[in-house]
Order: structure tokens, then C-alpha cells, then sequence
């Protein structure tokens, strides 16, 4: 696969990577070795950005993602996010403080089964806590070797901005989709300072991809005409509506003259073949045309 360079830190990433966060959903007997079937075949065809959170599954995914790494550690790019917990009501809500990066940090590393990360983000700011100290505490684990670059996911230009004159930021996470452009008020910082964009749900939280998953309510869903609009563009090229999708946030770098490295989730090695195909697909100029004006700006989600 195609390769970037990640923002400005010196971070080179493939060109798409994999979401991790649905893997080892399934409490079937056998969903574990389906999951590390995909990481597997991730890495086989080059896609080794991989990304997950000890959000996910109370960090079970984590687990998950290190054993399936267990053999292969070097081959992948090993990214993980702290800062989104659980509260006593059972809602989910957000910690930066710098004792808390420091020690989520050593939970995720213990989980992961290795000695560094090599894209550590902040999963959602904390407001009481002034972002400054949060970066802060984070550069404080680039100077300890426990970390190699960082990244920032679910902020504003301003966070990125502060944040950047803290440390260098390697990469913004968070969602870019025909249905979800609110990202594109920050993409101009990004490309002001260098960072790179890792869209995560790029084929519309499943509503343009290959494999639809459950939709959040307060995520927009894809309209008539640019549900139309994907199909055609996918049957003019003989592919699917998804690859369309993920092609259209490829373009977005060219666009936007920002590095872009999506990673969409998957379960199905399958569906992993047909994201990776997607990556070189290119969508001409007319077509570009149609998928923007038939889009419309969506709200981001925590991911």
C-alpha cells in the first residue's frame, strides 16, 4: 500500500489503516481468532495502521490487538486513545489530568503487551483540565520512550492550535465522512501545522459502507439523493457504495492539501480486501462534484 507521511513529526503511516474497535465483539468460541484473522490480512496487504482505545470493551479490545500483534509487533503502527471513562451512572464522560494520562498510559501498555505506542491520541478533551497540561503530561511520555508521537481526537482548531504549541501533533482523529464534514472548520489548522488527519468512520458510520452497523441517533443518516448519487458512481466503476465513500476521504487530501489516512472498522476479512481495494480507487472531477453537493455536514461522535 501507498504510504504518507503522517503531519509534520516524522510519522510515515500506509495511506489506510484498520479500526480495531469492532473486533472481538462476538462472544462466539470463535470470535478471537476471526479478529486476529482481519489484523493479520491488515498487515499482510499493508494496511498497518492500526487503531484502537481502552475505551473499547473496557479495554478488552486492547488485549485483543496485542495478542494478534504478539509475533508481528514490528510489522504494525500501533495506535491507541486514553481520556474517555465511565462514570458512576453509567455514562461516559472525560479525564486529562496529567495523573491520569500517566497512568492510563501504563494500563494501555500493559494491555497492549509492549513497551511504547507509536501514536498515542487523547480520545475527547476534558474541559476542566486545561488542555496544555494534558499535552503536557503526554510529551512528558515521548521523553520517557513510552510513546512515539501524538495525536489528538474529537477537538476543535483552538484545542489543536494550543495544543500544538505544547508538542508537535502528529495526527487529528476524528469523523470525516460524506455524512459527517464537521471536522473540515479544523482541517485548515491541520494543514497549517502540519498534521495529519486520521478519518475514522469515513463511510458514514455505516450507512455508505460494506458492512452497515447500528447508527447512534444523533448521527445523520444518508439522504435519498446522496444515497442515488454513491450507487451510480459505484456502478460506473463496478465497486461498491462503500469503496466510493472511502475514495471520496482519500481525495480529501488533495482537496484540503492535508496528509489523510482513514481507517475504517471491519469484521470480515472480505469486507478489509474491499476497503484496501478502495484506496486506489480515483473518482474523477465531475464525480468529486456530485458526491459534494448531494453531502451535507453532519455531527461528530466519539469513536
Amino acid at each position: 500500500m501507498r504510504t504518507t507521511p503522517l503531519g509534520s513529526t516524522g510519522l510515515t503511516v500506509p495511506v489506510q489503516g484498520l479500526g480495531c474497535m469492532r473486533l472481538g465483539g462476538s462472544r462466539a468460541p470463535d470470535g478471537d481468532r476471526a479478529a486476529t484473522a482481519v489484523v493479520h490480512r491488515a498487515l499482510d496487504l499493508g494496511a498497518t495502521l492500526l487503531d484502537t482505545a481502552d475505551l473499547y470493551g473496557g479495554g478488552r479490545n486492547e488485549v485483543l490487538v496485542g495478542r494478534a500483534l504478539r509475533q508481528r509487533r514490528d510489522e504494525a503502527i500501533l495506535c491507541t486513545k486514553f481520556g474517555v471513562v465511565p462514570t458512576p451512572h453509567g455514562e461516559l464522560g472525560t479525564r486529562g489530568d496529567a495523573a491520569y494520562v500517566r497512568s492510563a498510559c501504563e494500563a494501555s501498555l500493559t494491555r497492549l503487551g509492549t513497551d511504547v505506542i507509536d501514536l498515542y491520541y487523547l480520545h475527547d478533551r476534558d474541559p476542566t483540565v486545561p488542555i496544555e497540561e494534558t499535552v503536557g503530561a503526554m510529551a512528558e511520555l515521548v521523553k520517557a520512550g513510552k510513546v512515539r508521537h501524538l495525536g489528538l481526537s474529537n477537538v476543535t482548531g483552538e484545542d489543536l492550535r494550543a495544543a500544538h504549541a505544547v508538542h508537535p501533533i502528529a495526527a487529528l482523529q476524528s469523523e470525516w465522512s460524506l455524512v459527517g464534514r464537521a471536522i473540515e472548520a479544523a482541517v485548515p489548522v491541520c494543514r497549517e501545522l502540519g498534521v495529519g488527519v486520521v478519518p475514522y468512520c469515513p463511510q458514514g458510520a455505516g450507512g455508505l459502507s460494506l458492512e452497515p452497523v447500528p447508527r447512534p441517533p444523533h448521527i445523520a443518516g444518508v439522504s435519498p439523493t446522496l444515497g442515488g448519487v454513491v450507487r451510480d458512481i459505484a456502478g460506473r466503476h463496478g465497486v461498491r457504495p462503500g469503496q466510493v465513500a472511502l475514495a471520496w476521504v482519500h481525495q480529501q487530501a488533495e482537496v484540503w492539501g492535508v496528509s489523510v489516512a482513514p481507517i475504517p472498522g471491519t469484521t470480515r476479512v472480505v469486507h478489509l480486501e474491499e476497503n484496501v481495494a478502495a484506496a486506489e480507487l480515483t473518482l474523477d472531477a465531475e464525480e468529486l462534484t456530485r458526491l459534494d453537493q448531494a453531502s451535507r455536514p453532519g455531527r461528530a461522535h466519539t469513536q
